[in-house]
């Protein structure tokens, strides 16, 4: 039974959110909205917003992007203030994809996180509902 609202913060283009939006469809999530953060551009209030639920803007801020790289943040200290404008600014400083569910947020797709992620606040009674993979089994020769 779902218990809240699924919404995704992506980029249709980036194969992370490609990957888990897959990931999720499989595990039976359905996904009740799908932000496209290029063509829907995040008002910096709404930035505030996630950043907030996720922790901070430290949380939030991808220090991937290519204008990271071009604009030499890694030689500096970005300040939260900054990080925040720069997010509201430019998508690609967003960690991506974000899931909302609820007044609960998670950044950057890895398996694991998401999956205790819907545990925690998706799935009732916290159950893990992806489809059972088959058991290995090792068949070595015998002695």
């Amino acid at each position: 039974m779902i218990m809240n609202d699924v919404v995704l913060y992506w980029s249709p283009s980036c194969s992370t959110c490609q990957k888990a939006a897959r990931w999720l469809d499989r595990r039976g999530v359905k996904v009740t909205k799908f932000r496209d953060i290029k063509d829907e551009p995040l008002s910096r209030l709404e930035v505030e917003a996630l950043a907030k639920l996720l922790g901070g803007p430290e949380d939030l801020f991808s220090k991937r992007a290519v204008k990271y790289r071009e604009m030499k943040l890694g030689e500096r200290e970005v300040s939260p203030a900054e990080m925040l404008d720069l997010m509201s600014s430019e998508y690609t400083f967003l960690k991506r994809p974000i899931m909302v569910i609820g007044d609960k947020a998670i950044a950057s797709f890895f398996e694991r996180t998401f999956d205790s992620f819907l545990a925690e606040h998706y799935f009732e009674g916290g159950q893990n509902r992806e489809r059972p993979r088959k058991a290995f089994v090792h068949r070595g020769s015998r002695r």
